[in-house]
Parts: C-alpha cells; structure tokens; sequence
C-alpha cells in the first residue's frame, strides 16, 4: 500500500494528471485548446502550479490552485502561436503540487505539448528543458475547489453522451471519495474501503470519460 507520510517527507508524491500528452493540430481549430485533469486522492488539499518552457505560447486559465481531497479540476490550455514554425517543436508544461498552506514541492508531473500540422505526425523529444511561471488568469476565487471543475466556458454541439458514460463517470466519482483501505475513522464497512490501485484506476477511468465528454 502507498505509504503517504514517505512519500510526504521524500518530496516524491505521486501526482496524478491526464492525459500525459496534448497534441495540437494547425489544420484544427477545435484542438487549439485541450483540457488538463488533475486528480487528488489524498486525504489532505494539493496546492498546484502550473508551468511552462514556453510560456508566451500559451494561455492557461488558472495555473494556480488549490485541489480538494479526492476531487478533481480541469485546467484549459490553449495554444495562441499557431503557426508553421512550431510545428513539430515539442514544448512541456509541468505540474507541481505542495500540500496546502506550505511551500515545499511535494511531487510533480510534466506533461508533453505539440503542435502538429495534421493528425498522425510524430515528433521526436527536444533538448533538455527549462520551465517557466505562467501569465496569472482566474476567473474568480475558490472556483479549484468544485469537485470536479470546469475552469472554462466550453461551447457544445447539441447532444450528450450517452448514459452508459454518464454513469461510469458517476461510478467512477463515488469510488474517488469511498474511504481508503487502512482509514480507521470511517464508519463504513471494510468491504467497500478501496485500496490506492483501485482509486488510481477509478481516476484513470474517469479522465478517459471526461476527455469523451468532452470531445462529444
């Protein structure tokens, strides 16, 4: 089982975001801007920044907050550079958390982003990479603390997704805030205390849903 107080005095807290890729196309406007989801199945708030090697190529709305135990938030990123001379270049943003109200960096995630001119292009990984703070934009205080946050305004053809997604993403959000295996102050039975894998996938699951979601 994941040992949380190591994990807390080592720096090295694993910090859960999906998807691990965002792959911009010059020939697609949709994909000008993608969605980041970043999970906290801890018992405690992650305090998260957002940053970038190449801060000037992107807008990212809210690239600091706060994540609520076992909950999730949406960052929005848009790519504002489009063009020929950054395709194929392969920029990184990084996500660093600390628990709320302290400095120290407990973990990070870094996260690969790519402008391609058309889907199925790859690219190679570049020279070693120096990351930056990014530009302050909110869009109101305590907003990171939803359950599972929309940090912007997404236009939708109509239409949703089906049921059958709707509830495995609902499934999926119940088995996030089922306690963990080992919580003795919970008053629910030991049968349905998950274990971390199991929350790890719940959360895996969920960022697939959310991701369809949002492409419907």
């Amino acid at each position: 089982m994941f040992n949380q107080s190591t994990n807390l005095a080592d720096g090295k807290l694993p910090v859960f975001v999906f998807p691990t890729t965002l792959s911009f196309y010059s020939d697609d406007q949709s994909s000008h801007k993608q969605v980041l989801t970043l999970y906290n199945p801890y018992e405690f708030p992650l305090k998260f920044k957002v940053l970038c090697t190449v801060p000037r190529k992107y807008t990212v709305v809210d690239a600091e907050g706060t994540v609520r135990p076992r909950c999730c938030v949406d960052v929005v990123v848009r790519h504002t550079d489009i063009c020929i001379n950054n395709e194929g270049v392969n920029d990184k943003f990084r996500i660093q958390v600390s628990e709320h109200g302290q400095r120290k960096i407990l973990g990070k995630k870094d996260v690969n982003a790519v402008l391609l001119p058309t889907k199925g292009r790859e690219v190679t990984p570049n020279r070693e990479d120096k990351f930056h703070a990014l530009a302050h934009s909110s869009q109101g205080p305590d907003i990171q603390g939803q359950s599972h946050t929309d940090l912007d305004v997404r236009k939708r053809p109509v239409g949703g997704p089906s049921i059958v997604v709707i509830l495995a993403g609902l499934v999926c959000i119940v088995a996030l805030m089922l306690p963990q295996q080992g919580d003795s102050g919970s008053r629910l039975p030991d049968y349905i205390h998950l274990s971390v894998n199991q929350k790890l996938i719940a959360a895996y699951v969920l960022g697939l849903v959310t991701m369809l979601i949002l492409h419907i």
